[in-house]
């Protein structure tokens, strides 16, 4: 057997290309003694000393084959350098720089430049002065945004005007102001840099006048522009769309005469999956159900190498923002031709699923059908006929078709509950706009049956994709979510015992074991806090051609099938079953394997960007509406501790603002990693993650989204160190601390 010594050696040169079974060939290691070897390896693995993604080992800190980079830089040759987009610092520190080579063979055009983002496989070759790795461009995904984005500030005839860039850490500008674009003061514009001189400011000329800033519109341009978030649809794109025609009858099979429906929020455009349920009638499965899932076809109308095809993949995703979408494919597809509309036929891919009475699959076939939907419903319209108040869409459907679905879903809960997959249920914040486009108020929505019904049949179908696929041996990319890594579950394990609270690790950790401790704290105080701390400690899901299970929904093989309208990695999965079930000549094409890795890589960052985006907006509109506010006190919980001060979420809005460590108090306050607290290190005052806390709005900045906040509550004293009586006299009546000198300003800014 190899020492410990020389399998790390062994996996540190050649990081994320070996797994136990390249291990066992190299050093030769066969028979029974495969046993100690998996055993070393999971040794490794709970002392942190290695990481298992995807099959692959890694050392903590490594980076994968393939994966996304800002190219921010070059190093003294000349050279691009480049940061991975996906790195935990909090867990590995510093991200790596990369030197970044151009394509093998590149094809005309300009190369990568700085500001750029592009998909690289690391190679073996060696790194620069300034680099821990190689890499090479696969392709180039984002190009570096030429214009500027910002506040225009107009300050008189003859003079020129100026620009404040929403980016903080872009200059002012002078802007030209012959030709404005119509543009008035305060209007959000983009510019183009003209002239850089040697002192001054630059000068710009505006390109395009977005709008007021008062606007959600503008809110939702400045994230798309940060983001470089592509919205605008080329040209051919557009006339390819248009020129599509409604697929025919053809070689599919007819469920027009199925009662299949729609259940969407009520301000849905576009319908991409339709279900219906029903007692099934063999008499060897009492109690059991015949689940349909009709998903919209859009591999008929989008096929591979098309320049649909091209911008869907350059998109990866829909984007969803409070007044609009951003959709990965033209209104034209995805509003029209592929929506499963009320009393119109439609092309779908279904899946038709038997469950016994326990919620266990016993069944699954795919089929190319023509179907019609028999409703559109809201979830809320839906629900409120099963709870007894249908109107006159529902009344006719509700023993027929809604009662059906609710006892199947009863079916399906009991198998899920019995699965017990990770019961993480934080509620999601939602901004209600006014009709001019403006924040009205922001709301958590309520969690309905009918939510949770269409969610675990699309799980379901889901899982019949994944499988269907696997038998046939068809290439897919698999929705794949990692077991936490070692460290994470040290830190949270560490966490838990503050609270008197274990974490058994015996046999693996399975969901399961989280799901004991959300039991454990329900209804305490403590309920928000480790809910918290728990989320944070899990992987991010993501897409790859190598299957490692979901860990959060405790399932062996899962893969996206259900969202072909708004998500590449379904349509990849929808060609994937229509090459393995020969349902036409529109399914994967040949040769696609070879590039799974790195359109998973692709996908993946995209639906990473996307999030982003979206939460940047709603932060953006909430500071824009709380602006005139700045003053006013708030009740919310302390949400994240990091060194430099606390975190809270306001309880009305869910806005998260920072509370600077300077500022929390009087005493030197310390950030203790283990608990997730802020501690004075004189009195033991203790500010911890989950507080209730109350705060004053002191500033709220739009642009960047960010506000900040004075706390006012008194903290926790977990020590028998004393309370100074200064602290507590101006906490009771409310005030802010009282600033304590020059030197004690510089302890805060330290913790």
């Amino acid at each position: 057997m190899p020492s410990r010594e020389q399998i790390l050696a062994f996996v540190a040169e050649q990081p994320g290309k070996v797994g136990k079974r390249e291990i066992a060939k190299h050093f030769g290691i066969k028979g029974g003694e495969r046993i100690h070897l998996k055993r070393l390896l999971k040794e490794l693995a709970e002392e942190g000393i290695v990481e298992t993604r995807q099959k692959r080992l890694f050392r903590p800190g490594d980076l994968p084959p393939v994966l996304v980079v800002n190219l921010i830089g070059r190093d003294a040759d000349g050279e691009l350098l480049g940061e991975p987009v996906q790195w935990d610092e909090e867990e590995h520190g510093t991200p790596p720089k990369i030197l970044v080579l151009p394509e093998r063979h590149r094809r005309p055009g300009p190369a990568g430049g700085v500001g750029d983002r592009a998909l690289v496989r690391l190679t073996d070759q060696p790194a620069g002065r300034e680099a821990a790795r190689t890499a090479r461009i696969i392709k180039l995904l984002e190009r570096q945004q030429t214009a500027i984005l910002g506040v225009l500030h107009l300050r008189g005839a003859g003079v020129p005007a100026r620009l404040e860039p929403v980016d903080r850490k872009q200059r002012e500008l002078e802007v030209d102001t012959s030709d404005l674009k119509g543009a008035k003061d305060g209007d959000l514009v983009s510019v183009q840099v003209t002239r850089v001189g040697r002192y001054g400011m630059p000068r710009a000329r505006v390109l395009d006048r977005i709008g007021s800033m008062n606007s959600e519109m503008a809110v939702s341009e400045i994230a798309l522009h940060t983001h470089g978030i592509p919205h605008r649809f080329p040209a051919k794109v557009l006339a390819e769309a248009e020129e599509a025609e409604p697929v025919a009858m053809a070689n599919r099979e007819d469920w027009r005469s199925l009662p299949l429906i729609t259940i969407d929020p009520p301000d849905a455009k576009d319908h991409d999956d339709a279900v219906h349920a029903a007692d099934d009638d063999n008499p060897d499965n009492d109690g059991g159900f015949v689940i349909s899932v009709a998903i919209a076809d859009v591999a008929a109308y989008v096929t591979p190498g098309s320049a649909l095809d091209r911008e869907a993949h350059i998109r990866g995703n829909s984007v969803y923002f409070p007044d609009r979408v951003i959709p990965m494919l033209p209104e034209r597809i995805s509003n029209d031709l592929c929506s499963l509309r009320e009393k119109e036929d439609r092309p779908a891919l279904a899946v038709r699923m038997t469950f016994d009475a326990h919620g266990k699959k016993l069944t699954h076939s795919f089929h190319r059908v023509m179907m019609r939907s028999a409703a559109k419903l809201s979830y809320q319209q839906a629900q409120a006929a099963i709870d007894g108040r249908p109107d006159e869409k529902t009344d006719p459907l509700l023993d027929g078709v809604l009662k059906p679905l609710w006892r199947a879903y009863a079916a399906l809960k009991r198998g899920r509950d019995a699965r017990e997959p990770l019961e993480l249920d934080l509620p999601e914040r939602k901004i209600r706009l006014d009709r001019n486009g403006l924040v009205e108020g922001v709301y958590v929505p309520e969690r309905l049956d009918a939510h949770k019904l269409i969610e675990e049949f699309m799980i379901q179908a889901n899982v019949a994709a994944a499988e269907a696929l696997e038998r046939k041996k068809t290439p897919l990319l698999y929705r794949v979510h990692d077991a936490s890594s070692p460290e994470k579950l040290e830190a949270l394990k560490d966490f838990l015992s503050t609270l008197d609270i274990k974490l058994a690790q015996r046999g693996g950790l399975r969901p399961t074991a989280f799901n004991r401790i959300l039991k454990q704290v329900e209804g305490t105080p403590n309920s928000q806090l480790v809910s918290e701390v728990i989320l944070r400690s899990q992987a991010q899901a993501e897409y790859a051609p190598v299957n490692i299970g979901h860990f959060g929904l405790n399932l062996r093989r899962y893969a996206h099938f259900t969202s072909p309208i708004r998500r590449y990695a379904d349509l990849i999965v929808h060609r994937g079953l229509i090459r393995a079930l020969g349902f036409g000549e529109d399914g994967l094409p040949a040769g696609i394997e070879a590039k799974l890795e790195a359109i998973g890589a692709e996908v993946s960052a995209a639906e990473r960007r996307a999030m982003l985006a979206e939460r940047d907006t709603i932060d953006r509109l909430i500071a824009l509406w709380l602006k005139d506010q700045v003053g006013a006190i708030f009740q919310g919980r302390i949400s994240g501790v990091v060194k430099s001060g606390l975190f809270v979420r306001l309880n009305d809005t869910g806005a998260d603002g920072f509370v600077p460590a300077s500022t929390i108090g009087e005493d030197y306050y310390h950030y203790d990693q283990v608990s997730h607290a802020m501690i004075g290190r004189s009195t033991g005052e203790t500010y911890q993650l989950g507080d209730a806390v109350e705060v004053r709005l002191v500033e709220a900045a739009p642009f960047a989204g960010s506000l900040r906040f004075e706390l006012l509550s008194e903290g926790r004293y977990l020590s028998d160190k004393s309370k100074t009586g200064r602290q507590s006299a101006g906490r009771r009546a409310g005030k802010a601390p009282a600033r304590a000198g020059r030197h004690r300003q510089k302890k805060g800014r330290r913790a």
